[in-house]
């Protein structure tokens, strides 16, 4: 169990980062990462391995599914409101029944040791740092109980790849697992349960989650029910062959078939936290989540990354938004978020949170730990100030909505 220690207290004006840099600067000290944020891509690939680089860039089929999200961000332009003196914006935002002091969270991304050696015991340890939601992969290369300890007392939750039901015994030891570790809500990926037809990892011949060591499947390795299982099933210990068990591992939480809406009733009775359903992308299934007692949705294509010749996620959101009226289900989003002014419009749209997913993944490249906080400080600097040049005062719908847009 991770040990309670007190929690940063967070900044209530992100965009004085900038002031900070600016200080440095009049000593000639320059910041070590870059604050153009279409540049931290292109630095990472400098010093990442080819494996790495194609799994982190790499988008399904021709990118076309990636592509749209940034296109999409592109056709909303922000109206700022002149002559409004109401204070710096307040970035509090209320997701899941809790209030956090921002509007942003860390996405679920896996095997992020091969990134940078700490991998999520830094990025988790970050999040904790810039009190920003921290949201833990199953294809993690770290344990859910170290993330945990790295993560100290911050808010953290739970992403699922969710076996069949066979397999239900594991899905249920890692939900007690994470509950028992401060894991407070439940994303459960939807769009994931094969791995999408990716180029550039074909190109290297590399799936993190088939290879002999344990980068992609510590959760299952590090699992009492699947380390018996396994034993059941081969009559070897995972250490005899990492090989076979991580293939086993991999068959196990990405499985090939998808479940169902009817399946949501046995999950809803396992886990007496917020549920939300990851992957949504049309109103239909949106109304389905909220018939079905879920908490939350994320509006998501998963990055581009898992089917080629989709929509943009951005494209979605408002008609999501709208069908979810009235029902008390939170709607987030991802996909293609890379700048402060790309979080704006999300939240204009009528997200109340954004998960962000690559840019960390690049910071975390750069500079470990300090590269994540970086991330973070320069997404929510950009945020504050943005929102107050543009007359915004908080991020609640009645400040931060459609009006603040044109569709250009």
């Amino acid at each position: 169990m991770a040990v309670a220690l007190k929690h940063p207290k967070p900044d209530p004006q992100p965009y004085k980062y900038e002031k900070e840099v600016y200080i440095k600067g009049i000593r000639y000290e320059k910041p070590p990462f870059t604050f153009k944020c279409l540049e931290w891509e292109s630095e990472a690939q400098k010093i990442l391995s080819a494996n790495s680089w194609g799994y982190v860039h790499g988008s399904a089929g021709t990118g076309e599914s990636a592509a749209k999200n940034r296109l999409a961000f592109q056709k909303w332009s922000i109206v700022a409101s002149r002559m409004i003196d109401e204070g710096w914006p307040d970035l509090t935002t209320t997701v899941l029944g809790r209030k956090l002091p921002y509007p942003i969270a860390i996405a679920p991304v896996g095997v992020q040791k091969i990134f940078n050696d700490d991998g999520e015991l830094a990025t988790s340890s970050a999040a904790f740092a810039e009190s920003v939601p921290y949201i833990l992969s199953t294809a993690s290369s770290k344990s859910i109980e170290d993330v945990a300890i790295a993560n100290q007392d911050g808010v953290r939750w739970y992403q699922l790849y969710w076996p069949l039901k066979e397999d239900d015994e594991i899905t249920l030891s890692l939900l007690k697992r994470a509950k028992a570790n401060g894991y407070t809500a439940l994303f459960v990926t939807l769009d994931a349960y094969m791995v999408g037809w990716r180029p550039e990892d074909m190109d290297n011949g590399y799936n993190p989650f088939l290879r002999a060591d344990n980068v992609g499947v510590e959760i299952g390795f590090s699992d009492p029910v699947f380390q018996k299982r396994y034993k059941l099933k081969t009559g070897k210990n995972i250490e005899d062959d990492l090989g076979l068990a991580a293939a086993e591992w991999a068959r196990t939480v990405v499985p090939g078939r998808a479940r169902t809406w009817e399946d949501l009733k046995w999950l809803r009775e396992q886990w007496e936290g917020p549920i939300v359903l990851k992957g949504i992308l049309t109103p239909q299934d949106a109304k389905q989540a909220a018939a079905a007692g879920m908490d939350g949705v994320v509006v998501s294509n998963h990055g581009g990354r898992e089917q080629d010749g989709g929509v943009a996620s951005l494209e979605q959101l408002p008609k999501i938004v709208e069908a979810l009226k009235g029902t008390g289900v939170d709607v987030l989003f991802d996909s293609g978020i890379r700048c402060g002014a790309d979080i704006f419009k999300a939240l204009a749209l009528g997200a109340k949170m954004v998960l962000v997913g690559r840019p960390f993944v690049y910071g975390l490249s750069l500079g470990g730990k300090a590269g994540v906080e970086h991330i973070l400080k320069a997404l929510l600097g950009e945020l504050d100030l943005t929102m107050h040049l543009s007359g915004v005062a908080s991020t609640r719908q009645e400040h931060l909505n459609s009006a603040c847009l044109v569709r250009e």
